[in-house]
């Protein structure tokens, strides 16, 4: 779910944390929040739902993975990254895939390490889910499509990933959208702990921290990815059809042992790999993020997050904050298409 919870967030959550425990939301006044929704759209409307497949599904080896992703758009047009997070795969995107394809984009959206068709290569790697690790696929994904700049947009494990590829490598990104702000982090921040309230919200963490919660993570996969769905997007009257489709993701051989090692390295009690240690000390430092950038939050959001205004500091460059109202939750892009698509043509022209 939701991504390290950054040293913004614990200094808004001691005044907020009863607050947002009861409302689930938490969203405050930002300077920042000029327009809750664009005024003005050129991405066409569409009903969330419409589309129930991708253009085409495609491998390619990519660092120490063999990448799943969908395609669309023109092979020439400007590259966008669409990443997905956990509970969630790639079918978050099955609406705003071809809006932007229609629009002229090369849409390019990839299971994610433990999700769908993407593999490891070697049976000897370790199944890592630190942070930098899975922006790092990313990066080698886009080396090996030979795409040297492209707008990054996600959610939920997808926003950070971004967030991540627009600190350490700026130079491959023309621009970001992040549900959710600046989701950066480091198991040394997430040291101190939260208010009672605010730590209820993170229950799944202290699960999966137990070796029951991991064995009950293998054991009932989908009905407990299914609760949270339903727990992070409240409002969303997502059908069977559409659940199963992304469930099928969750069927990989490392799934599990990514997830539960994401969750327990971020608060300490799983060790990351020492070759990444130089990525982990620069984004404990919480870097600024300068390329252009455009974040996202639902108006029903149901998941842990921060306020825009716990994070607006953390952008340096230019910079929009969206409230997307309809009682829109967690995942974003698939519960309202066209204000995720919007706004990743809107920050391309940033």
């Amino acid at each position: 779910m939701l991504e390290e919870i950054n040293h913004q967030r614990r200094r808004f959550i001691g005044n907020a944390a009863l607050a947002v425990a009861a409302t689930q939301l938490g969203f405050l006044g930002s300077a920042s929040a000029q327009q809750p929704n664009p005024a003005s759209t050129d991405v066409p409307a569409i009903k969330p739902g419409t589309h129930t497949s991708f253009a085409s599904i495609k491998q390619i080896d990519a660092g120490l993975l063999n990448v799943g992703y969908a395609e669309d758009g023109p092979a020439t047009g400007p590259p966008i990254i669409l990443l997905h997070g956990w509970p969630y795969d790639i079918y978050s995107f099955v609406d705003v895939a071809p809006l932007l394809a229609s629009a002229g984009y090369r849409v390019i959206v990839p299971y994610l390490r433990g999700y769908g068709t993407t593999r490891f290569l070697s049976g000897e790697t370790f199944r890592n889910g630190q942070q930098s690790v899975v922006a790092l696929d990313i990066i080698n994904l886009m080396d090996a499509l030979k795409i040297q700049k492209a707008v990054v947009a996600g959610f939920d494990w997808g926003a950070r990933t971004a967030d991540i590829m627009a600190a350490l490598w700026p130079e491959r990104c023309k621009g970001i959208v992040s549900v959710s702000g600046y989701l950066i982090g480091s198991p040394a921040a997430n040291e101190a702990p939260l208010p009672p309230a605010a730590e209820f919200e993170w229950w799944y963490q202290f699960y999966f921290a137990t070796e029951r919660g991991k064995l009950g993570y293998s054991k009932n996969t989908n009905d407990f990815n299914k609760l949270i769905w339903q727990l992070a997007s409240p409002k969303w009257d997502f059908d069977t059809a559409t659940f199963d489709r992304s469930a099928a993701s969750f069927d990989n051989p490392d799934h599990v042992a990514i997830v539960i090692h994401n969750y327990r390295w971020r608060i300490g009690l799983a060790e990351g790999e020492k070759k990444y240690d130089d990525l982990e000390k620069r984004l404990a430092e919480a870097p600024v993020i300068t390329v252009p950038t455009i974040t996202l939050e639902g108006d029903a959001n149901g998941a842990p997050h921060p306020p825009d205004s716990a994070y607006r500091k953390k952008f340096s460059g230019k910079y929009a904050y969206r409230l997307i109202s309809g009682g829109v939750g967690h995942n974003l892009p698939q519960e309202a298409p066209q204000a995720f698509a919007q706004a990743v043509v809107d920050v391309d022209r940033l």
